[in-house]
C-alpha cells in the first residue's frame, strides 16, 4: 500500500453483489479480443504489426481492444527521443515468451502451433487467425465500462462492472484498467513517416497496477462493481497527456495470465463541476502496533467555487465512527492538509481504514467518486531487540532525515539530512517494551528518487521493507509486546542455498495448502529483474533453482508472494 500517495492518486471502491447494474449486459456473450502488441519506435517491421492490430479492430469494433506496449530493445529511445515506455510493460512482456518483434499475445492465451516459442508470444501472421478463434468462445463473463474526464481538473473516473453469466474455473479474477492514448505523433524505424508516426492505443499507465485487482465472487449471477478515481498527469516520461486522445480498456484476466474478456469504455468529457472536493491522498501507517490512528488527509477542492467547508468521516475495522467537519477557504484545484481525530482500535493482523467525506458547503458533491477512500494496516511484527536502518536515495540525498520515536514522541535515534547519494546503514536498540514510530521525510517530495529503506537484524537478515512514498512514509515498530496475528502462512521453511550464489541457486520450501505462488527477483531499487515461477503449485515440499547468469554482482532479493503473504529472502550474487 502507499503510505503517502502522490498528487496523481487512484482510489479505487469496489463490491461483489446481486444488485441491478447499469452498465454491462446479463445475456451470455463471446469472448471479446484483447490484443496485447509488444512493439518499439526502432523497430522496422511493428509498423506492419499496427496495421495488422489495426485491421482486426476494425472489422470487430465493438469486440475487440488493442493495447500497444513499448517495451524491450527496440523501444530503448536515442538521444532527443521520446520515451514511450512504462513501468507495466517488462513484465507483461516477461510472462509471453517474446522471440522477435513486433510480438503480441491474443487474450494471453496459448495457442498450439501460433506461439513464437514455448510462450503466449504470436508473431504477426498469427494474429487474424487466432483472434477469429477467441471471438467464436463462450464467455463466463461480460465487461463493461464508463468513464468521465473532468477537462479542467483533469480528473478520470472509471466505472467498471463484471457480470458472471457462468461460473469461473478460478474462485478470484482479477481486474485489469489501462490507460491508452492515441495519435501521438513520433519516430518510428520503417512506416515512412519519419518522427511523425502517428503511435496508437499507446499503453500510457495501469490504474489497477501490473497485475489487476481481485474479484473473489465468480459465480454464476455475481456482479463485481469498482470505481477508480485518479488525477491525469500532464505527462508521463515528459510525453504530453492529451485528454481527449486517451482510451480507458478494461479486461478480466484468470489468476495473471488467461485474458477472459474485455471492453473499451464510453467515455463522457465535461469541463467543470461546480462543488467538488476530493480526499486527494492519505497518510496511515504501514503497519501499526499502538491501537491509535490520527489519519492525515490531502483534501483538494476541484470545484469552481471557493470551498469553504467539508464533513469528514472514518473509521478502523468497521469500529465507532468519528466524525469532523472541516473549515477554511480554498479556490479551485488549491489543496490543504486535515489532520482527523484519533480513533482508537485493537491493532491486528490486517486493518481496514475506510475515510468519506461529503457536503462541500453544505451542498451535494457533483463527483461523489473521489469522495471515499479504502486502506489497509498491517499489524507490526515484533522486532528484535538490535536492529539496523537502511535507507538509499538515488537523488536528493540532503532532503532526506528520519527518525524513531517512542509513544511519548521521544527521539531514540534519528538520522540524514545526507551528504552523500548511497547506502547509509544505522544500527539501533529498543530500549524497552512498546510501540515505536519509524518517520521518513523526503523534503523533495520524491521518495528516495526510486530508492528504498528497510530493517534488518543485527545479521543484516532483512525484516521488512517500506513501501512507496513521496513526502512522508510512517510505520509502527513493535518489540517485547505480541500484536493480534492471524497466522495464514502457507509456505513453510523457505532456505536460498547456496548463499552467496555464484550461478544457481537452490530455492527450497514447503506449502501447507494448494497455493498460487509468484516467485521473483528484485534488485536493490525494487525493479522486478527475474521471474522464477509463476502458478498455482500443490501442497507439500518444493524445490526450484534459480539461475544468475546475467544478474550484476550485488545484493537482491527473492519474493516469495501467494495471496495470503509475501516473504523475502535477501541474497548476494558473487561472481
Amino acid at each position: 500500500m502507499r503510505l503517502f500517495l502522490s498528487l496523481v492518486i487512484l482510489f479505487i471502491f469496489s463490491f461483489s453483489t446481486m444488485i441491478a447494474q447499469t452498465i454491462v449486459g446479463t445475456d451470455p456473450e463471446n469472448k471479446n479480443v484483447v490484443l496485447e502488441e509488444f512493439t518499439g519506435i526502432h523497430c522496422p517491421n511493428c509498423p506492419d504489426g499496427h496495421a495488422i492490430a489495426q485491421s482486426i479492430y476494425d472489422a470487430h469494433p465493438d469486440d475487440v481492444v488493442l493495447i500497444n506496449i513499448h517495451t524491450g530493445s527496440f523501444a530503448v529511445p536515442g538521444a532527443g527521443e521520446p520515451d514511450f515506455r512504462t513501468t507495466w510493460g517488462n513484465a507483461i512482456a516477461a510472462q509471453a515468451g517474446i522471440i522477435g518483434y513486433p510480438a503480441g499475445t491474443i487474450n494471453r492465451h496459448l495457442f498450439p502451433g501460433h506461439s513464437q516459442g514455448s510462450g503466449t508470444a504470436q508473431s504477426r501472421s498469427s494474429w487474424p487467425v487466432t483472434s477469429s478463434m477467441v471471438l467464436a468462445e463462450p464467455s463466463y463473463l461480460n465487461v463493461g465500462a464508463e468513464a468521465t474526464i473532468v477537462t479542467s481538473t483533469r480528473q478520470l473516473v472509471v466505472e467498471v462492472e463484471v457480470y458472471y453469466t457462468g461460473d469461473s474455473p478460478e474462485s478470484s479474477n482479477f481486474l485489469n484498467v489501462a490507460v491508452l492514448q492515441n495519435n501521438i505523433l513520433g519516430p518510428q524505424t520503417g512506416g515512412g513517416a519519419g518522427n511523425n508516426y502517428n503511435h496508437m492505443h499507446m499503453l500510457r499507465h495501469l490504474l489497477t497496477g501490473q497485475w489487476g485487482v481481485e474479484i473473489i465472487e465468480t459465480t454464476e449471477g455475481s456482479l463485481y462493481s469498482a470505481t477508480f478515481a485518479y488525477e491525469l498527469p500532464e505527462d508521463y516520461n515528459d510525453v504530453e497527456v492529451v485528454l481527449e486522445n486517451l482510451d480507458v480498456a478494461a479486461f478480466v484476466t484468470e489468476s495473471h495470465q488467461e485474458v477472459v474478456s474485455g471492453n473499451l469504455a464510453g467515455i463522457t468529457m465535461i469541463e467543470s463541476n461546480n462543488y467538488d472536493a476530493a480526499i486527494n491522498f492519505v497518510q496511515i501507517p504501514q503497519q501499526a502496533c499502538s491501537g491509535e490512528l490520527s489519519p492525515v488527509v490531502l483534501l483538494k477542492n476541484y470545484g469552481a467555487n471557493n470551498l469553504t467547508s467539508l464533513d469528514y468521516t472514518y473509521s478502523v475495522n468497521d469500529g465507532e465512527t468519528v466524525a469532523y467537519t472541516w473549515t477554511g477557504n480554498l479556490a479551485q484545484n488549491e489543496t490543504a492538509m486535515v489532520t482527523l481525530p484519533v480513533s482508537e482500535f485493537n491493532a491486528t493482523d490486517n486493518n481496514s481504514v475506510t475515510i468519506s467525506c461529503e457536503l462541500p458547503n453544505g451542498e451535494i458533491d457533483e463527483l461523489p467518486q473521489n469522495d471515499h477512500f479504502t486502506g489497509e494496516m498491517a499489524g507490526s511484527q515484533t522486532f528484535p531487540e538490535v536492529c539496523n536502518f537502511g535507507v538509499q536515495s538515488l537523488g536528493d540525498p540532503q532532503d532526506i532525515t528520519w527518525s524513531i520515536t517512542d509513544t511519548e514522541g521521544n527521539i531514540l535515534i534519528d538520522g540524514g539530512p545526507y551528504e552523500t547519494s548511497g547506502l547509509h546503514f544505522t544500527e539501533f536498540i529498543f530500549p524497552e517494551t512498546g510501540c515505536y514510530t519509524l518517520t521518513l521525510n523526503d523534503a523533495s517530495g520524491e521518495g528516495l528518487s526510486g530508492g528504498y529503506y528497510f530493517i534488518t537484524d543485527s545479521n543484516q537478515d532483512l525484516l521488512w521493507m517500506g513501501a512507496d512514498f513521496t513526502d512522508v512514509a510512517s510505520t509502527e515498530l513493535a518489540y517485547g509486546m505480541v500484536v493480534d496475528i492471524e497466522e495464514k502462512s502457507t509456505s513453510e521453511n523457505i532456505t536460498v542455498y547456496p548463499n552467496p550464489v555464484l550461478q544457481i541457486a537452490n530455492l527450497e520450501f514447503s506449502l501447507s495448502d494448494h497455493t498460487f505462488l509468484e516467485i521473483f527477483v528484485i534488485d536493490v531499487l525494487g525493479k522486478n529483474v527475474r521471474m522464477i515461477h509463476q502458478g498455482t503449485l500443490h501442497s507439500g515440499h518444493h524445490h526450484i533453482q534459480l539461475d544468475a547468469t546475467g544478474l550484476a554482482k550485488g545484493m537482491y532479493f527473492v519474493k516469495f508472494r501467494s495471496e495470503n503473504e509475501v516473504v523475502t529472502k535477501k541474497i548476494i550474487i558473487s561472481k
